[in-house]
């Protein structure tokens, strides 16, 4: 790596001790400037921040960001100009472990990638890019007799506010190849809204700050008249309990955690006077923070601060019904919570790069926020992890030592299918072929994979009727339909163990294969194209024989009826008699959802898609459990990991903050607002219904601002929308006429469905 040649990766740690747990490392330089632009290089193991002169040279948190550090760590580049001075200047950092080798999701491994703390720079100036004004050796000082006693993402931060940094001594220098370094071109992790926390005292006299918002990121707090060896206490958490009273019992992993457990504590051990502190290396899940401490609580304010990726929302939804409006914004919050530099499941318990998230709610994603750099760098490490025969890897990166376990899983379509289903999606909204053909490899290798695992059927499907049993997946472990409301998961992973799960495997056999035919015609791989085109066309007949009886899905479970559906499985005959018979289904069970984490995002597309709007509608609003709704009823500012996370006698269970779930505000978006946006098509197809007053939906796309709004004046529905200048729309209003514009501004009003 050109930039580091002439540097040294150096570490305050004269020892290497990888069974002590140190707290943070500090390193400094004095080093002479002329003039010229200055340009910095840094990465590190572990986290680190760089101040120049007393001055923190970035608004980034928690670089250099989180990757598989085996097999790619990203450096930054900073223009550090404005901080220097001719003459003398210092270079100070301090260093965190992080998730190289702090600890490490569900499972609280430490040392994972390593057991050094250690830290890398160049700066170089424009008037000679090739000999650097400042690299790490040993030169540099080094410490690790600071206040930050404890750094960790999970466990939380311990400061002692009064010490000064002492026992300065010769950096120690470490070798490593270099050959992973990678450029970081996705958006750095920053600081956004903050929420000044409430004071309240619970039943059980807990002294707690709500600061009215589930979200990812840390507190700020600042102490008034505190005397010297004060101490103070926040804990994190994202609800109260049943009766009231603060808990984080919902995230905890038991005895599994190598560490003690997901603690996200603040310890503050103050100096005379005024103590104000941030975490530096550490990300906390939390609406709450329980405040332990012998200061008077009026000498005590704390806000909570968001930290995620620097992506800007992109669409913005408003209808008549307060409870939805909340769910999209519980969702967008989810959102946040979870691309802090990668995509995670939750910024609590397992903190996971889970593929399967990704895929379900990848579509959604664009919509809602600038995600694309974020998913596209996820991506990278998505292909370093694909096993040698096309499984994939179902966390990426890695935050575990993985098992026999993780091998099996490994297997799993919906999460294996993210290679295909997300780079697909990324594609569609942008246009951009690179992101085809750097995945393309990995693509042919998971669908590849499917093909072997449809040629071990199980010994009693070999002989059977089906012309098509070659390509029936029945063999092998899936996660399946996860979290389907009421589901005995044991049960069914039992039952999964024993005979497969042939539908929904079969379903993503045919829907992967289909995709990656159109990716390779479009990246002109004709013979693959035709290739992949017949397993799609064999699979998706193998999925008919196996499912049908009479033109018939015999089922009482939604997702085998929306699966077909969403995929385009079917003929479209039997589509119409699934689509009837999906809609009774939902009714016979009281206009509730029973689907899971796989098709949930999916159910009131389809539906509407085929007719059946007002039950859309009627599951959208439905505010009794299972419902996208009872968690709003029960005040919740994000989306829930299951669908009863918090149960009607108020007991909390499981995570209060997956954005999984959250893919239906994509159907908000480009279903009851109808926007359909792919960088070579815009559709605009509204299905407005009169459980709603009106709706109105604003998207940023990459080729400006799209507008849908509509709104009843008894039957009759107005619709006015805007599209961006020199982009023609395809608009279709609710009686069914195509209006084919380039105009900026469409108005229409029609009689209402």
């Amino acid at each position: 790596m050109k930039h580091f040649t002439k540097a040294q990766w150096i570490t305050p740690e004269p020892f290497i001790e990888p069974d002590v747990r140190k707290g943070a490392g500090y390193l400094k330089k004095r080093f002479e400037y002329k003039e010229g632009r200055a340009t910095l290089y840094a990465t590190a193991h572990g986290l680190y921040q760089i101040s120049i002169n007393g001055q923190e040279i970035t608004k980034a948190r928690l670089t250099p960001g989180c990757d598989d550090y085996d097999i790619r760590l990203q450096y930054q580049e900073y223009d550090v100009t404005s901080f220097l001075k001719q003459g003398d200047n210092e270079i100070f950092v301090i260093l965190g472990d992080g998730w190289y080798r702090g600890c490490n999701g569900i499972d609280g491994i430490r040392n994972l990638y390593g057991k050094d703390m250690s830290f890398i720079c160049s700066m170089f100036t424009d008037k000679d890019d090739s000999d650097p004004i400042l690299v790490t050796d040993e030169s540099w000082l080094a410490s690790q007799d600071g206040g930050i006693l404890l750094t960790d993402l999970e466990l939380g931060e311990t400061c002692d506010m009064g010490k000064e940094i002492t026992d300065w001594h010769e950096a120690t220098s470490l070798r490593f190849d270099n050959s992973n370094l990678v450029e970081q071109k996705s958006p750095y992790v920053t600081e956004h809204e903050v929420f000044e926390g409430k004071l309240l005292v619970t039943p059980a006299g807990e002294n707690v700050f709500d600061f009215g918002q589930n979200l990812a990121g840390y507190t700020h707090i600042k102490i008034k008249d505190a005397k010297c060896g004060d101490k103070v206490k926040l804990i994190h958490g994202e609800t109260l309990d049943e009766n009231g009273n603060f808990t984080i019992a919902n995230f905890q992993p038991g005895d599994r955690n190598k560490s003690g457990g997901i603690k996200q504590e603040i310890n503050l051990i103050c100096k005379e006077g005024t103590n104000e502190f941030k975490p530096h290396f550490s990300m906390f899940g939390f609406r709450y923070a329980k405040l332990v401490t012998d200061i008077p609580v009026e000498n005590i304010e704390v806000s909570s601060i968001a930290v995620y990726s620097d992506m800007k929302q992109t669409s913005f939804f408003e209808c008549s019904n307060k409870d939805v409006n909340k769910l999209f914004q519980n969702s967008i919050w989810s959102m946040k919570s979870n691309f802090c530099d990668i995509p995670t499941d939750c910024p609590t318990r397992e903190r996971a790069g889970w593929t399967g998230d990704a895929a379900v709610f990848v579509k959604t994603g664009l919509y809602l926020m600038d995600c694309g750099k974020v998913f596209k760098k996820w991506l990278a490490n998505v292909r370093a992890l694909q096993h040698e025969d096309g499984k994939m890897a179902y966390i990426c990166p890695k935050n575990s030592n993985p098992g026999k376990i993780s091998e099996m899983f490994s297997a799993s379509v919906g999460w294996g299918d993210s290679a295909v289903i997300v780079p697909w999606n990324l594609y569609c909204m942008s246009g951009d072929k690179e992101i085809l053909s750097s995945n393309y490899n990995m693509m042919k290798k998971w669908v590849d994979f499917l093909k072997q695992r449809a040629g071990k059927s199980k010994l009693k499907n070999r002989f059977g009727k089906n012309p098509y049993r070659k390509y029936i997946i029945d063999t092998g472990m899936d996660y399946g339909e996860w979290c389907e409301p009421g589901a005995d998961v044991m049960k069914t992973m039992t039952e999964a163990f024993k005979n497969g799960q042939p539908e929904v495997a079969t379903a993503y056999f045919a829907y992967s294969s289909r995709i990656l035919s159109k990716v390779a015609d479009i990246l002109g791989h004709d013979e693959d194209s035709r290739h992949y085109a017949e397993i799609s066309v064999n699979a998706t007949n193998a999925y008919r024989h196996l499912t049908l009886k009479d033109g018939h899905i015999t089922s009482m479970r939604q997702c085998e009826y929306v699966r077909p559906l969403a995929f385009g499985l079917l003929e479209e005959k039997d589509a119409i008699i699934a689509a009837k018979d999906l809609n009774e289904l939902v009714i016979k069970n009281g206009y509730h959802l029973n689907t899971g984490f796989l098709s949930t995002p999916f159910l009131c597309k389809v539906l509407a898609d085929y007719g059946y709007i007002d039950t859309a509608y009627r599951l959208l609003l439905q505010k009794e459990y299972p419902s996208w709704l009872y968690s709003v009823e029960k005040g919740a500012t994000t989306i829930w990991e299951t669908w009863d996370g918090i149960r009607k006698d108020n007991t909390v269970h499981d995570s209060l903050n997956h954005y999984s779930y959250g893919a239906i505000s994509g159907w908000l978006i480009s279903g009851i607002c109808g926007i359909n946006y792919a960088h070579d098509k815009l559709v605009i197809k509204p299905v407005p219904n009169k459980q709603l007053e009106y709706a109105k939906a604003r998207f940023e796309s990459p080729e400006g601002t799209i507008i849908s709004e509509w709104k009843y004046n008894k039957d009759i529905v107005s619709i006015h929308m805007e599209i961006p200048k020199g982009v023609e729309a395809d608009i279709i209003t609710p009686d069914g006429k195509h209006h084919l514009i380039d105009d900026e501004i469409f108005d229409y009003e029609c009689s209402s469905n």
